[in-house]
């Protein structure tokens, strides 16, 4: 690849001559780097997990609406939170699960995992590292629900349509969003390659091609289009 600008050597580690705290809060520190060649300022947060959570029976999701002062909005998202040190991602998902919504798989048979991939939230000045995947739920129930004390949190079981039209703003969310509509791209696909590189789960057969408005993205994939409105492609 050509490469343009000013050149340094990315093959060799970086040395960090300088890091003072500048700011602690209750969720994150700011890190400023000092008088060094590259000056940045970093915040240190706590990583976090974010899930679409599919109810297999009904073919539903599960959506939720809080505000958000980043967005000044009331806005549209799904379940997540932040982990606790030291604690496993799907112990993190399944209890932020359970705080925010009240919704619990019955056993660990009962909930498939499809992770979608962990990402930087905002690399040019974070660290915020998000474990994003769907859960498929065959079977759950519910429990009383455990929020914070300025925790304002709606939660709801809506269709594919609804969650798509919802307009949902947060990119994370969006991530894993795209990643279920990509997957049963694929699963459609292969049915007519006849070629299972993917797993094909059952929950995706006879979806119908339901009217709505259409959200196109595209698949970097394969570099074709899909419908995410309708879970089809183009």
């Amino acid at each position: 690849m050509e490469q343009n600008g000013d050149i340094i050597d990315m093959s060799r580690p970086v040395t960090v001559l300088e890091r003072d705290t500048v700011y602690q809060g209750a969720v994150f520190s700011v890190e400023d780097g000092g008088d060094i060649v590259v000056r940045r300022q970093v915040m240190r947060h706590a990583p976090c997990v974010v899930m679409l959570v599919h109810d297999t029976a009904n073919d539903r999701y599960l959506m939720e609406r809080e505000y958000r002062a980043g967005s000044d909005l009331f806005a549209y998202g799904l379940p997540a939170g932040l982990m606790d040190a030291g604690e496993d991602v799907m112990a993190a998902a399944l209890r932020e699960l359970r705080e925010e919504t009240g919704v619990v798989p019955d056993g660990a048979d009962a909930v498939h995992v499809d992770h979608a991939g962990a990402f930087y939230s905002s690399e040019g000045m974070s660290d915020e590292l998000a474990h994003i995947m769907v859960l498929h739920l065959d079977r759950w129930h519910t429990v009383p629900r455990h929020l914070d004390a300025d925790e304002h949190v709606w939660s709801a079981w809506v269709t594919w349509d609804e969650l798509i039209q919802a307009g949902v703003t947060s990119s994370n969310s969006m991530i894993a969003i795209q990643h279920e509509a990509a997957v049963c791209h694929a699963q459609r696909r292969n049915r007519r390659t006849r070629f299972p590189f993917v797993r094909i789960p059952n929950r995706l057969d006879g979806i119908p091609r339901r009217a709505g408005r259409h959200v196109r993205y595209w698949n970097y994939a394969d570099q074709t289009r899909f419908d995410v409105s309708a879970r089809r492609p183009l």
